[in-house]
């Protein structure tokens, strides 16, 4: 694995300019996810009353898309167009826009308005708002906020990695777990039946290998959780750009060793995240059950 930070040609970008990209994620990202969580309330009411009509869905019956997620898409693509308005962009409700737009700046930001709806809809505090600039193919800056407790992640380009709650701003830095047998792993599970069959099988053949697995629901939390230690690994098959263009780079500034997708994802690829001490090693297990190869829906 290697992290994605030298996986492409890089274009020199001063530090002033990574900073204030930096600065805009957070403050997007954050103003959407106060937005989205006072917006469940409005659509669902208290945690346990059940689905609203504003529910609709995508790829299966099981992908749920909501009003919040569209109204969340709109408020940070208003808000970049303002603050950033060279820039282009690209979301998982609405798709990209294009014309001139990437030629003026170079910048596209890459957006998930909620990662993990599923949670959101079920009132489980696993979801969040996830804003990337992307810059030659790769994240430069970024920021992940947990909707249901505020927690920002953040991250530029060698910079590093932070975490700011209740207004304290702490550096991120993975585990220093170095044994495979005693890591904790994150991972997720496709809306394809086909793909989520083969997820399955995989994590039957990990967990007797490692200390555990965790299934949080929203991949940008995950790979968010790599970055501040409280897990050890991440991994997952068929992740869009939107759901790791952010948390990939928080984990990468970390210091994890990050693999990601060369495309959509459509076509099942794998997304890994792992604390260094253990990234090797981690990769040669996955090689074993299996587990690098693309899933096909």
């Amino acid at each position: 694995m290697c992290s994605d930070r030298f996986v492409h040609a890089r274009r020199t970008i001063p530090e002033s300019e990574l900073s204030a990209l930096r600065d805009v994620a957070v403050t997007v990202a954050r103003e959407a996810a106060s937005y989205v969580r006072v917006r469940r309330v409005e659509l669902f009411g208290p945690p346990g009353s059940g689905e609203a009509a504003s529910v609709g869905t995508k790829s299966t019956v099981t992908d749920p898309v909501t009003a919040a997620d569209t109204e969340s898409e709109e408020l940070i693509r208003r808000r970049l167009t303002e603050l950033r308005p060279g820039d282009a962009f690209l979301g998982e409700e609405t798709g990209a826009d294009g014309g001139t737009a990437t030629a003026a700046s170079g910048v596209v930001w890459v957006v998930d308005p909620i990662d993990g709806t599923v949670n959101f809809v079920y009132g489980l505090p696993a979801s969040a708002v996830s804003v990337a600039a992307r810059v030659d193919g790769r994240s430069v800056a970024g920021a992940v906020v947990d909707i249901a407790s505020g927690e920002t992640f953040s991250a530029a380009e060698g910079l590093g990695a932070h975490l700011d709650v209740d207004g304290t701003r702490v550096p991120l830095r993975c585990n220093p777990v170095t044994d495979p047998r005693l890591a904790l792993v994150a991972t997720g599970f496709s809306y394809s039946p086909a793909r989520r069959a083969r997820q399955g099988e995989l994590v039957a053949a990990l967990l007797p290998r490692v200390r555990d697995i965790r299934r949080v629901g929203a991949a940008a939390l995950d790979l968010c959780m790599v970055a501040a230690g409280r897990v050890d690994a991440h991994y997952e098959h068929g992740l869009g750009p939107w759901d790791w263009a952010a948390g990939a780079l928080v984990a990468a500034e970390a210091g994890a060793v990050v693999r990601v997708p060369s495309g959509t994802g459509d076509d099942g690829e794998l997304t890994v995240a792992a604390a260094p001490g253990i990234a090797a090693d981690f990769e040669t297990l996955l090689a074993e059950i299996g587990a690098l190869d693309a899933i096909p829906n």
